[in-house]
């Protein structure tokens, strides 16, 4: 991931406009500017809360635009004035996203940032806000920057649509169940009514929150309402794409395939065919972000010269595009074992422009989806098996440095992890064994730099992620990861260094409490970390944890779990088991994740004929050692629960 490559939204943020939520003086509370718009409009007060909550969570990130151009509590889109193109991740850096040395590296070119369409040429998706301007009378640059303009906009546009629908303006939200259809901007009868269906599912269950302005919204349940769902029908939307999707029923999702293809030579793309989870056990999750729009996500996974995942998550509305059968292999992860045996998904989304937030439509379709996959494979709902793709570990000591490093800090984990139904709480009294971090997003906004320019501080913004130092200090040096940094140079506050941070779901073993300081054990060496009792930034609790075997001083760590030498067959190449260069030291306590055989997909040609699953008498167990994962073998350790 480029620090710099991937700032791709321009940020028209002017030095005189308010900050959302600051309208003029005496215009009132966020609650009461619902309020009065939606009586200005007659659209019912909660489906106008409920289309805002499930934008934006009713927050207005400081007139800042989401990655698809959105702006404002109701997400009102102009594309035009916030989107730019940056090269996409898999086209960044010295990661070999299919990760494995049986074939020449996979490089991936990269991508020359393309021009910003006109309006004329965008989907209406792409520019509400001119809509919306042109409905309600209000100025573009009031619609992006002040709230309350912003949420009369988006009444506007519901009003709208009501209309144009050939319905009256009913108090009754049941009879609103098109209009809000429509508002999704989705171009597909799925899609529309899955949006819908999310936005009356928050009428029912109703929601309250503090927002990023600092005010309190609330919507009160009405678990009576039933909409009138029949109306998505007369709307003239699409059909999805036919094909063999495997997506929970919750989910809209479509077949958009990636290509198979032989070039010649030897070479082939984007991906492999497999047999799984017949021929091996599907075990993680990877979340991505792509550093690019949708379009161009879409055009990227289709080129068969590039690198492939399993599903494209669409930032405005959770529109979901499945690309590969679960059971094949895509390049992905740049690490190898973890591509065989996981699936992919890349989320619309930028890592370094913090502000390029994601909306609550997104989270809720991809978090229904891992769901879905979870129970389908039996896969654990935590951060041992539902992995970022910064917690990949690089293969071999060389790989290290190449990793990529989104979804990043801002990520909300602690947001995901409730909606897979698995949130993050305390499972053991104070001074437990085990912390697992959960600092709270939306206050804790530690300093990240390089979002924008190398060095200079990155926007304020909430953030799952902790800082971990070398002594129970702010002033004390970060911790070092030597893998990182051979020639051992101190670790960063770049918002693309992993080498001194955990992140929210993460578990550690503790090695030493200290007033408001935590220690635990991290990469070889105690680590300690910010962790007051009136405002912790980790819970405590119980779990598996191992340390070397008696008689060892240390035990090596490596990237992958692949099998011993003498598991290889005739004709096929022994991988090398090779350890990172970190140590695992007597004494050192780290969580495990689970416990693997040793495996090796070989698949080194488009011809799947000579493709074979190596499996050995060594097993390995997954430990969370740094900010990635790990793996040391079984037969070096012993595990005990704390």
């Amino acid at each position: 991931m480029g620090v710099l490559a991937s700032a791709a939204l321009l940020l028209p943020l002017l030095s005189a406009a308010p900050p959302a939520g600051a309208d003029a003086p005496g215009a009132g509370s966020l609650q009461g500017q619902f309020a009065r718009a939606a009586a200005r409009h007659g659209v019912p007060e909660s489906v106008l809360l409920a289309v805002s909550y499930l934008q934006s969570r009713w927050d207005g990130h400081g007139g800042a635009p989401s990655v698809t151009g959105g702006y404002g509590p109701m997400h009102l889109t102009d594309a035009v004035t916030a989107l730019k193109r940056s090269a996409p991740h898999h086209s960044d850096g010295e990661e070999d996203p299919r990760g494995d040395s049986s074939r020449p590296a996979r490089t991936v070119r990269a991508e020359a940032p393309a021009p910003v369409p006109s309006a004329d040429r965008l989907p209406e998706r792409l520019r509400t806000l001119e809509r919306a301007s042109a409905l309600s009378g209000i100025p573009a640059e009031e619609l992006r920057t002040r709230t309350g303009a912003n949420i009369e906009g988006g009444a506007a546009l519901l009003a709208a649509a009501q209309r144009e629908a050939g319905l009256p303006a009913s108090a009754d939200p049941a009879d609103w169940y098109g209009a809000v259809a429509r508002y999704s901007g989705a171009d597909d009868t799925a899609t529309a009514t899955a949006y819908a269906n999310d936005v009356f599912d928050v009428i029912r269950t109703g929601e309250t929150r503090t927002t990023d302005s600092g005010q309190v919204v609330a919507l009160r349940a009405d678990p009576s309402v039933a909409p009138v769902t029949g109306q998505v029908a007369a709307l003239g939307l699409r059909a999805p794409a036919a094909g063999p999707v495997e997506c929970p029923r919750t989910v809209a999702c479509e077949w958009v395939p990636a290509p198979y293809e032989e070039f010649g030579d030897g070479d082939y793309g984007n991906h492999d065919k497999a047999d799984r989870p017949v021929s091996q056990s599907i075990d993680y999750i990877v979340v991505h972000d792509t550093e690019a729009t949708w379009d161009v996500t879409l055009g990227l996974v289709q080129d068969p010269e590039y690198v492939s995942w399993q599903y494209s998550l669409r930032s405005s509305d959770g529109h979901v595009a499945q690309h590969l059968a679960l059971e094949d292999v895509g390049w992905h992860a740049g690490n190898w074992f973890v591509n065989a045996k996981s699936v992919g998904l890349e989320h619309e989304g930028f890592l370094t422009a913090p502000d390029s937030w994601y909306t609550k439509a997104m989270y809720r379709a991809s978090a229904r989806l891992v769901r879905h996959l979870a129970a389908r494979y039996g896969i654990p709902l935590d951060r041992q098996h539902v992995l970022g793709h910064d917690n990949v570990p690089g293969t071999v000591t060389s790989s290290i440095r190449g990793m990529h490093t989104d979804p990043g800090p801002y990520w909300d984990w602690a947001h995901y992890f409730r909606l897979l139904g698995r949130p993050i709480v305390p499972s053991a009294g104070p001074h437990a064994g085990v912390v697992t971090v959960r600092p709270d997003y939306d206050t804790h906004k530690p300093v990240h730099t390089g979002c924008e320019t190398a060095g200079a501080a990155c926007a304020p913004h909430g953030s799952g992620a902790v800082r971990l130092h070398t002594a129970p200090d702010a002033g004390a040096p970060l911790v070092k990861d030597v893998g990182l940094r051979p020639g051992g140079e101190d670790s960063t506050t770049g918002v693309n260094d992993t080498g001194a941070r955990a992140s929210t779901g993460q578990s550690f073993a503790v090695a030493e409490r200290r007033g408001d300081w935590t220690a635990v054990w991290y990469l070889g060496q105690k680590a300690w970390f910010h962790n007051p009792r009136k405002r912790p930034t980790a819970v405590d609790g119980r779990g598996l944890v191992l340390t070397p075997r008696p008689g060892l001083a240390e035990v090596p760590v490596y990237g992958r779990a692949y099998p011993e030498a003498s598991a290889y067959p005739a004709g096929v190449p022994v991988q090398a088991v090779s350890p990172l260069p970190y140590r695992l030291l007597a004494g050192q306590r780290y969580v495990v994740g689970g416990r693997t055989p040793g495996e090796y997909f070989f698949a080194p040609t488009f011809d799947t004929t000579g493709h074979t699953v190596v499996r050995g008498q060594e097993d390995y167990y997954e430990i969370q050692f740094g900010h990635r994962v790990a793996f040391v073998k079984a037969s070096d350790v012993r595990v005990s629960r704390i």
